[in-house]
Formats: C-alpha cells, structure tokens, sequence
C-alpha cells in the first residue's frame, strides 16, 4: 500500500509544504530554516504519535502574526523558543486532561473572524516583499498602527529605495500563474502543485534576467539562504529566561490555544474528507502537537499544527495512511540534507505571492457575504473580532468576540426559559408563568420584572413541572415572592417547584 498510495501522496504532499515552510518562515519573521524543521518534525515525529490517518502537521499560516510578534516582542529567538515549549506543554496538559473537546465551546463566527485577520495581516505584510523590499520589519505593532503618519510615510521611503522591478515581475507572474492553473486546470490534471509551480517560475524568471537583463536580476538579499548544513546554524532556548521573563509563559499560553483550535478544527475537516470515513481521537491528537511543539521549541522550529492546506493535499494524492505524512517528512529532510544549494535559488518574492493567495483564502470576500446572510447575531462577532484584532491584537479580539457571542447567548436564554400567558376569567386577572427545561441565574432579571409586574387581587401560576434543571437563584426568588403574592393579594400557585428555605440568608 505505501509504493502503490502513500509514497507518490508523500511526493505531493511534500511539494506542496516545501514553499509553504519556507514561506510560513518568512511571514513569522523566523529564520527560513526553521520552517522545514517544523515540517520535519510534524512530518517524521507527530505523524507517528498522532491517531489521524490523513493529516498532516506543520508550520500554519495562522499562527505567523502572532509568532511574528512574539518574537518581536521578546527581541531574541532564543527567547521566543521557550514560548514554543510552553505551547506545547499547554497542549500535553490538553491532552491528558482529556479537554480536547474545547474547540466546541468557541463559536465559529469568532474562529472565522480570526482566520480572517490573519489573512489580512498576512496579505499586508507579504505586499512590500512581493515588490522587492528586503526589510519587512514595520509591522512590530498592530495592524493599524502601520497607516500611522510617521510609520506611514517612513515605510514608502524604504520603499521607495528598496522595490525591485525584478521582483514585481516575478510575483506578478506567479499570481497569474496560479490564477490561469484555477480558473482552466482542475487540481487533478495539474501535474505540480501551485505553490511549487509559482515558486519555480520565480526561479525561472530570475535565472533569465540574468541572460536578457542584468539590472532586474534580484539581489542576494531578495532570495532565500539556507546554510549548507542546516544543522550548524539552529538556535536553541535560552532556559535561563523561563521564570524570569513572563511574556514567555503569556506567548505561549495564548500559541498553544490558537493551535489547538486550529488543530481541531482542521482534523474535523480532514475527517469529513475521509472516504473510510475514520475518525480522529482529538486527545491523541493533542498529545502529538503537544509532543511536536516541545521538540519545535527545543529544536528551534517555529510551532506546528495539523494543517488544512497539506491535509487536503493528502486526501487529493490517494494518501491512505499516515506512511504518507511520514513520507513527506522524510522528503523534506533529504530536501535541506542534499540539495540545499536549490533552495538558496528561491525568490523571496514568488514566497511572498504564495503567501498572499493563503491569506487571501482565508479571508474572501464571500465569506464576508455569508456572514452576512446568517444574521447580526453572526455576522457582529465576526466582523468585531477582526477590527479588535487588526487595532489590537490577536488575544483580545477573539476575548471580545467571544464576549459579545455570548451576550447573544445571554440575551437569547432570557428570552427562551419561561413564557407567560395572560387570561381573564369573570373580572379576575389569570396568569401563568410556565419555566422551560433549564432555567438559570441568567434568568433571574427577567422573572423578577415578570413577577413584579403581576397586578394586585390576580392568580398567579408558576409552572415549573416540565423543567429538568432549575437553579437555586430562581428558586429563591420565587420563595421570596410568595410573601410579596401574599400582601399584594395575589393567589399564587406552584407546580413542581419546591420553596426553599430564605431565612438563613437575611
């Protein structure tokens, strides 16, 4: 089975994330190699730990912002490596707590909302590398601080001294490379993956510049550079900073978060994409990115997910079992071993204009649109969790875009744990007030206005005979009322509601 399926969807798979790895790198702001360590380990080390058949673990997109900024934050790799172990402890915590089901209890407005930012932030900073800037290093801050007046104006005059007509050919050219290979060619008569066929016309344009136009020829600084022993060059954590510096324990906590949910969230689409129809045990899985990330830190990789791109990738080869996520491990490794010398021949550019069609995947104008058609009560959080998180930043939008979800929530189970009916019989005021199958402390506002809205000299029924849960609160308040139905003269009647006792709390 391996020669016959997972070897050639190794192949392909490995093709695929080879671009991604050094292009994830270079939107993270990480030295390129550690991308392709971060492929090696989730390729040869997380594929044999992990129970999914056809994912496939590695550096993600949606973690290059955040790593980005902690390693920006922190001022040296070294440091930031420890927020990758820290990560990945987090996740081994997950895992042998057995909370992997945590991905359920974030609403998919806000995770789309997220994914989303990313991609705009991702698109925005791989724009200047795509026309020949050599020095991204402006984005240390939030998205908008960028169009700030003095950030602003500073950066179009690096830009104006380092842009390369070279480059924007090249980038250009491998844009409408991908666009002609998905608008005339279905993926499974295309015989290279995209990413690696705009890398190579990159390759191709620049090796002909130097044939037909020397001065378009792209500097050394614009093209990617590998040492020729990978292995000599790898920074380790510097463990003296563990408990000294305590944005290492925050980065950490908030990476092995967003890597979970996007973990999670990519094995439940692969799994959908299973014609076997096997399913992933989401503990396992934890444990094996918690494993991976661990090594990642200790090793000087940038953190790894499952991810979706070479997941689906996977699926779309024929890949079978998880020999080909392996076998994609073991190519990248020979990769970076052997033939170093062809990486070092990769624009940056044809890089970066990968990275621009993955955020721009992630953030597409018809998601906004369907956002849209699914209601305020979808489309707020969304649309607020990414201008939080392009203002701010990335913790602090999801927080508000939780926050305002649950409000949703909130909002939506005052209105749906009791109903009052209102009859007339003779002159005699008749009301009923009928609970709904759980009704908690949430409700309490609600039916304390209700209550007191009953009129003098009525009949008041409070129905709690269909209701599973009620919560303390409510309890005590309708014991408290009783006394108030009593003065005010209304008959009140309970049915499957126990009073309890309130002289204790006075």
């Amino acid at each position: 089975m391996w020669l016959k399926h997972d070897l050639p969807a190794g192949l392909s798979v490995f093709l695929v994330a080879l671009p991604l790895c050094l292009g994830i790198s270079l939107a993270s702001g990480a030295p390129l190699y550690s991308g392709i360590i971060s492929g090696i380990i989730g390729g040869l080390i997380v594929s044999l730990i992990s129970g999914s058949a056809l994912g496939v673990s590695g550096p993600a997109a949606g973690l290059s912002t955040v790593v980005a900024a902690s390693i920006a934050s922190q001022g040296s790799y070294s440091i930031f490596l420890l927020s990758v172990i820290v990560a990945g402890i987090f996740q081994l915590l997950l895992a042998l707590l057995r909370l992997g089901v945590i991905a359920n209890y974030f609403p998919s407005a806000v995770i789309k909302g997220m994914l989303a930012a990313i991609g705009i932030i991702l698109i925005s900073k791989q724009i200047p590398v795509a026309i020949g800037y050599d020095q991204p290093d402006f984005w240390n801050s939030g998205f908008i601080s960028i169009f700030t007046s003095s950030r602003f104006f500073s950066s179009f005059d690096f830009f104006h001294h380092h842009t390369s007509a070279g480059a924007i050919t090249i980038s250009i050219s491998a844009l409408i490379v991908y666009l002609i290979l998905k608008k005339y060619f279905p993926k499974r008569h295309t015989l290279l993956p995209a990413p690696l066929l705009m890398v190579t016309i990159g390759i191709l344009i620049n090796f002909g510049f130097g044939y037909i136009a020397d001065k378009l020829m792209l500097k050394p600084t614009q093209l990617v550079n590998i040492p020729g022993n990978i292995f000599s060059q790898v920074s380790f954590p510097s463990f003296p900073h563990l408990f000294t510096n305590g944005q290492v324990w925050k980065d950490g906590l908030i990476m092995g978060l967003l890597a979970t949910l996007e973990t999670l969230l990519c094995v439940e689409a692969i799994d959908k994409l299973d014609i076997r129809n096997r399913i992933t045990p989401v503990n396992r899985e934890l444990f094996a990115q918690g494993i991976g990330n661990v090594l990642c830190g200790l090793l000087g990789a940038i953190p790894i997910t499952a991810v979706i791109v070479r997941g689906s990738a996977n699926v779309d080869a024929g890949g079978r079992s998880k020999l080909s996520s392996f076998t994609h491990g073991a190519f990248l490794l020979l990769c970076v071993l052997l033939i170093p010398f062809v990486l070092n021949t990769i624009p940056y550019a044809a890089l970066a204009a990968v990275l621009i069609i993955t955020g721009y995947n992630l953030t597409q104008p018809k998601l906004y649109s369907n956002m849209w058609s699914l209601g305020w009560k979808q489309f707020l959080p969304f649309i607020l969790t990414i201008v939080v998180i392009l203002a701010t930043d990335l913790l602090i939008g999801v927080c508000i875009g939780l926050l305002l979800s649950i409000y949703f929530i909130i909002q939506n189970n005052f209105k749906a744990e009791y109903k009052i009916q209102h009859t007339k019989q003779h002159e005699t005021n008749v009301y009923c007030i009928k609970l709904n199958s759980n009704v908690t402390f949430l409700n309490k506002v609600n039916l304390k206005e209700a209550l007191d809205k009953i009129p003098e000299y009525s009949v008041l029924t409070i129905d709690g005979g269909e209701c599973n849960f009620i919560d303390y609160d409510i309890l005590e308040i309708i014991s408290e009322y009783s006394q108030k139905a009593h003065d005010r003269h209304i008959e009140l009647h309970l049915n499957g509601i126990e009073k309890v006792n309130i002289t204790a709390i006075h």
